[in-house]
């Protein structure tokens, strides 16, 4: 039997239902859901449905605060702190938006630290609604340790993902979004989640050697992409979240998937940038420019727009669900 298609509605809905089910506010599980959809449109599968159950679990048993309220504190004109208040991580994001955007375009730049958090979801996913906005946007957030610095084999840092953003004129903004590891830890979820093996040189299981359960994998560590030079951009994330934003580091931070444990505490930073302002004017042009040299390309293209069809895709005809999955989530909702 083929797995069922959902329409977006119906799943947003769902997971509002499942959600509000295990102890969450109906703003913070809109919120949360908004951010889970648009993942699984995009075809990010590994920060859409599948997160369901493991964020459910958590705020059924209080590790993530379901009626949590953000809390923004100004530091500077252009500087603020965003307090998630051990709750999900999206209505701290919707907290900053408006206001990174309106200090950005009266001070050039502005900058939005969030402490007490949680899984953010897809990075580029915040700084796109950003650049849809005019900003050129950068996002750095940790996780719990899943990768070991180069050289070592004990795990240390987080799959620690690093986003960027950038309008462009008359098209969809650029969008580059990547985790330091050689696929996001989410994926590795997913496919626990339907008791699916993984793809060798994804992962290795505690033992240090690689692996194709998902489950030991978990358990395990994750390889940097590049080796040293990744597992370097890994530290330059945790300084960039954890540190300043005065949030847990990988080490200190509990499980995102599993209802054991406080609160993780995570960080992301979020930076927006006026572009015209800081270019004199130029950078829209600049922006055309660059974008005519890679559609003049044969078979190149700007990095991120593979979402752009899979979201077309997706709000025509809906979204399979693994059907396992989707009989979890029901049962969350008391369908």
């Amino acid at each position: 039997m083929s797995d069922p298609v959902l329409t977006l509605d119906a799943a947003t809905r769902l997971i509002e239902d499942a959600l509000i089910a295990s102890n969450t506010s109906a703003a913070n599980a809109a919120s949360t859901a908004a951010a889970l959809i648009r993942a699984e449109a995009d075809g990010q599968g590994g920060h859409g449905l599948s997160r369901v159950p493991s964020y459910a679990r958590q705020a059924a048993v209080g590790k993530i605060d379901g009626h949590a309220t953000p809390v923004l504190t100004e530091v500077r004109p252009g500087a603020i702190r965003i307090d998630a208040a051990s709750g999900f991580a999206y209505p701290a994001f919707d907290m900053a938006f408006p206001e990174l955007v309106t200090r950005a375009r009266a001070n050039g730049l502005a900058i939005a630290a969030i402490h007490r958090s949680h899984h953010f979801g897809v990075a580029g996913h915040h700084c796109e609604t950003l650049a849809e906005q005019g900003m050129v946007a950068f996002v750095y957030g940790n996780s719990p340790k899943a990768l070991a610095p180069y050289g070592a084999s004990v795990p240390v840092l987080g799959t620690n993902p690093i986003a960027f953003a950038a309008p462009v004129p008359d098209q969809a903004p650029l969008v580059i979004d990547m985790a330091v590891t050689t696929v996001a830890r989410g994926k590795i979820l997913a496919a626990r989640n339907v008791g699916e093996p993984i793809p060798e040189g994804w992962a290795l299981g505690p033992d240090g050697a690689p692996t194709t359960d998902a489950t030991v994998a978990l358990k395990g560590s994750m390889a940097p992409i590049g080796g040293a030079k990744g597992a370097a951009l890994a530290l330059m994330v945790e300084v960039m979240s954890a540190c300043l934003a005065g949030a847990a580091f990988g080490t200190e931070a509990s499980s995102l998937f599993e209802p054991e444990g406080p609160p993780p505490g995570l960080g992301q930073t979020i930076l927006a940038i006026d572009p015209g302002a800081v270019s004199g004017g130029a950078f829209a042009g600049r922006m055309r420019d660059l974008a005519a040299i890679y559609d003049a390309l044969d078979g190149a293209r700007l990095p991120g727009s593979r979402r752009l069809g899979a979201r077309a895709r997706a709000a025509q005809d809906g979204v399979r669900v693994k059907a396992a999955l989707l009989e979890q989530i029901r049962g969350i909702a008391g369908q």
